[in-house]
């Protein structure tokens, strides 16, 4: 089948379904399963657990409606790279682009792959890089269905998602039907803390961790049917459903192994399944683990794919990825980009261990900084383009904006202190002055002088 010409261009194809299944899928990952522990541990109290969580719930339904207003009015499969063209111009939101491209995605598929990987090789092992073959295959596999087209990857989305929501709620039973086993972990108790507690912040750093790509639904913003404030819907959807299955897993957690074991245990998923069903539970949670790894796999194989076809679209440089399969309704080209640039990835963790884990540590700063700047987009889009037609518009106005720019900021602070104490902002600092030599070829090519 041949390419279809440039100009083609994104056609409203996904179900309000096909939307919420893309963003629930993208969201719940291997978070949830590691993260309440650290949650119970920081907050010191049962109290102060359930308001984190419902606290990084509110602040994500805040960044989720200012996200709703921008999309709504400026509909683009570049999703916040085209906010922040829109607002602060292609140069800034060029290395915005960039990292994505290069890291921030492709660094996610690589290592949820390896995740897979992992649990595979403990099935059937295939020699000394028996993880990293696996990987590879998986990326292969995936991008082969993202490249059938957007009816293929969505209907694999869904499936998957069902069945990772499956598990979820297998470990919500078993935590209410493990309440009082003999089984079940106990720890001793500690004293509750008087006030709130001094790490109540890094307890709330790591809710959003759990909530964390919510923000991709812009990238399919153009492609949902319904018209503009279809958006709206499916991301308010999403957030409610999402809140609500999490406050489900921690409360069967909590149910289940009682706030000291919670805040003790090593693996909340395979505790709760061991106490409920027994050793055939440890077995079932490494497969729910792989299905949460491929669901995510697959969603940000479908917006990042649209990353990479927006960039391509404004450079002349890329402009490579920026042509659309309008018959299969993706960007081939972009995808093909992606999966190379991962499975590069997956190459050099499987040499070097630590490899990607180190390349993904070092993306938060870069997101969450430029998550900030978007927020900051928001009151430019709207002073600069009073007029554009907004089906949505953030209730509370600006009070909601600006929460939504206080916590990422407050984000990229803490996130960065984090890669300091790694040494991950080195390898950060790499990646973007590459970028910056990628940007000045690019403007060169177009016979303009950077800067």
């Amino acid at each position: 089948m041949s390419e279809t010409p440039r100009h083609a261009a994104p056609e409203r194809q996904l179900s309000h379904l096909d939307a919420v299944m893309i963003i629930v899928g993208i969201v719940i990952g291997g978070g949830i399963f590691a993260l309440p522990p650290a949650i119970a541990g920081f907050t010191g109290s049962p109290g102060w657990m359930w308001a984190a969580w419902a606290g990084g719930a509110a602040l994500t339904l805040i960044g989720a409606l200012c996200y709703a207003e921008m999309a709504s009015a400026f509909p683009h499969p570049g999703g916040d790279y085209h906010f922040l063209t829109k607002a602060f111009g292609r140069d800034v939101s060029f290395f915005f682009g960039w990292a994505r491209v290069t890291v921030i995605l492709t660094g996610s598929i690589a290592m949820l792959a390896f995740v897979c990987g992992d649990y595979l090789s403990a099935v059937l092992g295939l020699g000394p890089y028996s993880s990293a073959i696996y990987a590879a295959l998986i990326i292969g596999v995936l991008t082969s269905v993202n490249i059938a087209g957007l009816r293929a990857s969505a209907t694999t989305q869904t499936i998957l998602t069902i069945l990772e929501v499956g598990g979820v709620l297998l470990v919500i039973v078993a935590g209410f039907f493990a309440a009082g086993s003999p089984a079940t972990p106990v720890a001793p108790s500690t004293p509750a803390p008087a006030g709130m507690p001094a790490m109540f912040g890094l307890a709330l750093v790591f809710v959003l961790f759990t909530f964390g790509g919510w923000n991709e639904a812009a990238y399919i913003s153009a492609e949902v049917r319904g018209g503009q404030r279809a958006i709206l819907k499916v991301l308010v959807v999403s957030i409610a459903a999402l809140a609500a299955i999490y406050g489900l897993f921690v409360l069967a957690l909590f149910t289940g192994l009682g706030f000291e074991g919670l805040k003790s245990s090593k693996a909340v998923g395979a505790d709760i399944l061991k106490a409920a069903f027994g050793p055939a539970g440890e077995a079932l949670i490494a497969g729910m683990v792989a299905i949460a790894a491929l669901t995510s796999i697959n969603a940000t194989m479908i917006v990042g794919a649209r990353n990479n076809y927006a960039l391509g679209t404004d450079w002349p440089l890329l402009r490579f990825m920026s042509r659309w399969h309008g018959e299969r309704g993706t960007p081939v080209t972009a995808l093909l980009v992606q999966s190379g640039i991962a499975l590069v990835l997956v190459a050099i963790a499987a040499v070097e261990k630590g490899g990607v884990n180190t390349m993904v540590e070092f993306t938060a700063p870069v997101f969450w900084g430029f998550l900030t700047l978007v927020g900051v987009g928001f009151f430019i889009l709207r002073a600069r383009y009073p007029d554009v037609q907004r089906p949505f518009r953030v209730p509370l106005y600006p009070v909601l904006p600006i929460a939504f720019i206080l916590t990422c900021a407050y984000l990229f602070y803490s996130s960065l202190t984090y890669a300091q104490s790694k040494g991950a902002v080195r390898v950060s600092l790499y990646v973007m002055a590459a970028g910056v030599v990628a940007w000045v070829i690019a403007r060169m090519q177009q016979g303009r002088k950077p800067g």
